[in-house]
């Protein structure tokens, strides 16, 4: 056997090479490769048959020892080939050309997610020179690097408020894969900005190292609240086991005041400057095919803050966490099921702040219900609550007309929903049977259908019919159709 040359593409799949490496295969590129049959770009007369059994043709590939003698990379500018080193170094390891194969797909992978790489292709070729071996196989990365810098802006709508956000990011900079991001969003009520730090660690790109200064702005209508946050915020990632852990500093200045004249006494009482310093650490297990859709497996999410102990004058012990489950039925219909919970402890005799309490109600999380419109208020006002708990079930089911896997209609799926959950908060002078009993008290639930659309791996979009029940004095419902568009859903 010999083999001149291989080009893996993203589409690349084994079973096109098998067709022919039982043969010589002369200098013919296969990008992009074709689906199928004749198109393959070889004739009868290009492949020499040979004089042996027929024989699997998968074993001739793992039966055919090879040695991956040298890695090139190609295209290289500004970055560092040190970096790399570590994300192409198993190619070295594969001892036949299908593991060649797939472990300088698995290479091509991590050096695109670097994000520093336009374009990464792979060639295999047979290796040149003095001292190549019969089965030896030289491999090489073309990539394509991004530009020095590269700019967006977009528009966005939403909370009664238009803005437009522009972005400056700069990849890449000092040749590691570092990343400096700066974004500004303009709106006809507030402005914010951002400028972000990224470093990740040579050869272990989920353990990252980040820093951000902003300045962010926003109104609450919910609370008639106006927030503004200057802050500034260091962060570290890293996986353990099967965990992803990040640990964060995070100081911040917050201005709040009362958006309208008829803001309630007790928001007026919460209006001024403070300053929160806190400690914050999150654990995340997740199973799932897809953030946004998922069909299968469950997430594990569990946050603690501690604020008050580095400085500053807000002082809490904040908890919460979230957990999923998703199981593929029959018909392709998917069964999902959420809780979420979170508790929120004072330290000290100060009560806790209105911008670090819990909030519930709304199409993303207890249906039914309009935004945040759960739980303590005055005057209108909601003030959101120091301890909350909120479960659903879903069943998610492809349309009736359905146009076949891989089609349009699989954006769509249609949702059945049973969601509950409740807010307060607690005298913590008491124990906890009678914690148990006041979350227990007053529960707030809704059922109904709508349609869900899935925008790619960005967000989501419902449309749903409401029917909500358990509604106590003070709550605003939504009964009827309502819309909901985010990344985050009870």
């Amino acid at each position: 056997m010999s083999l001149h040359f291989l080009k893996l593409t993203p589409t690349f799949e084994v079973r096109y090479i098998l067709d022919v490496i039982m043969g010589t295969v002369h200098a013919r590129s296969l990008d992009p490769l074709p689906m199928q049959g004749p198109e393959l770009g070889f004739h009868a007369d290009d492949i020499e048959r040979p004089d042996m059994e027929q024989e699997s043709k998968q074993e001739v590939l793992e039966n055919k020892d090879v040695i991956v003698q040298r890695v090139h990379i190609d295209g290289l500018g500004r970055t560092k080939e040190d970096c790399l080193t570590y994300e192409i170094a198993d190619v070295f390891r594969a001892k036949n050309l299908i593991d060649v194969m797939r472990r300088a797909h698995e290479a091509r992978q991590k050096l695109l997610r670097l994000g520093i790489f336009r374009q990464v292709d792979v060639v295999i070729d047979t290796s040149q020179g003095v001292d190549a071996l019969p089965n030896g196989l030289d491999v090489t990365f073309d990539v394509t690097e991004l530009r020095r810098m590269t700019g967006s802006y977009n528009t966005m709508v939403g909370n009664n408020e238009g803005c437009m956000v522009l972005g400056l990011k700069l990849p890449n900079i000092f040749g590691s894969a570092e990343k400096l991001t700066f974004q500004v969003s303009y709106g006809t009520k507030e402005t914010s900005y951002g400028l972000s730090f990224f470093k990740p660690q040579p050869g272990h790109f989920e353990r990252s190292f980040a820093v951000n200064l902003y300045k962010v702005a926003g109104q609450f209508p919910w609370s008639s609240l106006r927030e503004t946050d200057r802050g500034v915020s260091t962060e570290f990632s890293f996986p353990l086991w099967k965990t992803n852990h990040t640990l964060k500093w995070e100081g911040v200045w917050r201005e709040l005041g009362c958006l309208e004249r008829t803001a309630s006494f007790a928001v007026r009482e919460e209006s001024g400057h403070s300053l929160k310093s806190s400690l914050s650490h999150s654990m995340v297990i997740d199973t799932r095919n897809s953030a946004i859709l998922p069909r299968r497996g469950a997430l594990l999410k569990i946050n603690q803050e501690l604020a008050g102990y580095t400085g500053g004058d807000a002082s809490f012990l904040k908890e919460d966490f979230e957990i999923q489950f998703n199981r593929r039925l029959f018909w392709d219909s998917v069964l999902s099921a959420s809780l979420w919970g979170g508790c929120l402890l004072p330290i000290g005799d100060k009560p806790t702040c209105i911008a670090d309490r819990f909030y519930l109600g709304g199409p993303t999380s207890v249906r039914g219900f309009s935004m945040y419109s759960i739980g303590p208020q005055s005057e209108g006002d909601y003030l959101g609550g120091e301890v909350y708990w909120a479960g659903a079930v879903h069943l998610f089911t492809p349309l009736p007309f359905h146009p076949g896997k891989g089609g349009f209609g699989d954006l769509f799926r249609i949702h059945f929903f049973l969601n509950a959950g409740n807010l307060c908060n607690l005298n913590y002078g008491d124990g906890p049977q009678a914690h148990l009993r006041k979350l227990a008290e007053c529960i707030r639930w809704s059922y109904g259908a709508g349609i869900v659309l899935r925008l790619g791996n960005i967000a989501r979009l419902e449309l749903n019919y409401c029917i909500p029940t358990g509604v106590q004095s003070g709550d605003r419902i939504c009964d009827g159709f309502q819309f909901g568009a985010g990344v985050r859903f009870l």
